[in-house]
């Protein structure tokens, strides 16, 4: 790992040729040493997708919800609203839920990826099967959290069910609390998760800050090389034109876009310094410049962009380049 460390911090070194890997994120298959941890996430990313297909289904409840509030002595409004919403919440609960499994599966992946007898290269290089699958959960995280914030009625839902709900614990003649939807205690954790804007984020942020902290054998230095490394292996694989001409499907381009972007987010929530600081092992103009360049693919570059401006933590830091901070303006 200190042979890495020196490879990234050389000014003599070509960053852009140590990089030079073709991760085959349409073709590649597990080996069998990988097969193990592969199998485990593959049941968890099938999940994934279900839960992508249904959150772009949500429609909430907004007018009944509404129309309750506005006629808050209409007994009838108010029990109407009362019905539709506890299934959104019991929707919404899956969501969370959903999330209790990343937060158990993703040290999984991170445990084989940053092993201590491998340099975060070799590990992405030999292990390709399981750099596509944390890529795809970072690209769920992506478009998870893309979609709660661009449907506010997820937020007004469960808002307006935990006000209902508190009204609504009766107490019997004999001060038995009657419950009603979701327990109360798990409510609570539901609350903390959707206030986050970026829920699924903070769940993988906390879960690879976790993981960290948890191998003290385990320099962290691993943990954040595997992380930037991932950053510009894509970016590189997108700028290379020999590389770039071997992704058939568009779609896979964009992919690499957004796990690039998802990395980047990851580190710079994961390592005190973060992804825009000189010192960072991401080159944050080359990304930036990258995403720029993709006109053909303007609105979904966008909000990547966003993303960055918005979702990452040290941006506004002084530690972070003028010139990248204008590049982000």
């Amino acid at each position: 790992m200190g042979n890495l460390l020196k490879i990234l911090s050389s000014k003599d070194a070509n960053r852009d040729d140590f990089y030079n890997v073709f991760v085959d994120f349409e073709n590649c298959q597990p080996t069998e040493s990988e097969l193990s941890v592969y199998d485990k996430i593959q049941v968890v990313l099938d999940e994934a997708q279900k839960i992508l297909d249904r959150l772009k289904k949500y429609t909430g409840a907004a007018e009944v919800i509404r129309n309750a509030i506005q006629n808050p002595r209409d007994d009838g409004m108010q029990d109407r609203a009362w019905t539709d919403v506890q299934p959104l919440v019991e929707e919404l609960k899956k969501y969370y839920e959903f999330s209790l499994m990343l937060e158990i599966n993703v040290p999984l992946l991170l445990d084989a990826l940053c092993s201590k007898d491998m340099t975060a290269k070799e590990h992405l290089e030999g292990q390709q099967a399981l750099f596509k699958q944390f890529a795809e959960i970072l690209d769920f995280v992506l478009k998870f959290d893309d979609l709660k914030m661009t449907n506010p009625v997820i937020q007004n839902d469960f808002s307006y069910y935990r006000r209902t709900q508190s009204r609504r614990r009766m107490v019997t003649s004999d001060k038995k609390e009657v419950a009603e939807g979701v327990p109360h205690e798990i409510a609570n954790r539901m609350s903390l998760f959707y206030a986050q804007a970026t829920p699924m984020l903070k769940m993988l942020s906390d879960t690879t800050s976790t993981f960290v902290s948890l191998h003290k054998d385990l320099p962290v230095e691993n943990t954040t090389d595997c992380l930037s490394t991932m950053a510009n292996i894509c970016r590189v694989m997108i700028e290379n034109p020999g590389f770039c001409s071997r992704i058939t499907n568009e779609n896979t381009k964009l992919f690499c876009l957004r796990v690039m972007v998802g990395v980047i987010i990851l580190y710079d929530h994961v390592h005190p310094v973060g992804a825009f600081a000189k010192s960072s092992g991401i080159d944050m103009k080359s990304s930036i410049k990258l995403l720029k360049e993709q006109k053909e693919n303007g609105r979904q570059v966008e909000g990547l962009l966003n993303a960055l401006r918005y979702t990452t933590k040290h941006l506004q830091e002084e530690t972070t380049p003028k010139s990248v901070k204008q590049m982000l303006g």
